[in-house]
């Protein structure tokens, strides 16, 4: 079974499918964190995101290890996210990373977080979500995530959405069949719950 959640940055996407895979007992894919690791490689070593993304060993077991190192803290940093955000819109770069993550998932028990996982990644998925907040809200969460001035997130919040929205490669859009939760008002605990009923009713039907 996949589960698939979606959303933008500050909804909750990373701490409610960490938490739902644990509880499941799945496997948990940030595909986040591949476009991460692309975007460090690629500054780092000068070469091109395309190249970077097709060649890189990324495993994501826990700790993020690039080509064998561990980068976890190095991929978070706001440098990194900055040009995470730019080769994101890079189709060649997504069509190397989303045959990938469709590798990943071919097989096994997984919940998998990102921007187009219902829509591109797994759209056959048994589960859908699409995790939203007010975009104050989610700029507080992020801000207090990376200790961060709120207003200047929320600036950098609602470029990315705005670029995530209408780039040409799989942009950010709730896929159909996908169930809307939005969590401004909702304690983690209850959008746990939520997502848990509807993968219960999936294993149901399967």
């Amino acid at each position: 079974m996949v589960i698939a959640i979606d959303g933008p940055a500050g909804a909750g996407k990373s701490t409610v499918a960490r938490a739902i895979a644990q509880h499941l007992g799945f496997a948990y894919l940030d595909t986040g964190a591949m476009y991460r690791c692309v975007a460090l490689a690629a500054s780092q070593s000068g070469r091109d995101p395309e190249q970077v993304a097709r060649d890189a060993r990324i495993s994501l077991s826990g700790r993020v290890l690039l080509d064998g190192r561990d980068v976890t803290e190095a991929i978070r940093t706001p440098e990194v996210s900055q040009e995470a955000s730019k080769i994101s819109t890079d189709p060649a770069v997504r069509a190397a990373l989303v045959a990938q993550q469709q590798s990943l998932l071919r097989d096994g028990d997984w919940v998998a977080e990102g921007r187009d996982i219902g829509t591109v990644v797994a759209p056959h998925a048994a589960v859908k979500v699409f995790l939203t907040a007010a975009p104050e809200e989610r700029a507080r969460r992020r801000a207090q995530e990376l200790h961060a001035d709120e207003s200047t997130v929320l600036y950098e919040q609602t470029r990315r959405d705005q670029q995530d929205a209408k780039r040409a490669a799989s942009p950010l859009v709730q896929a159909p069949d996908a169930v809307a939760l939005d969590t401004t008002e909702l304690t983690l605990d209850q959008v746990i719950e939520q997502i848990l009923t509807l993968a219960a009713r999936a294993e149901v039907t399967r």
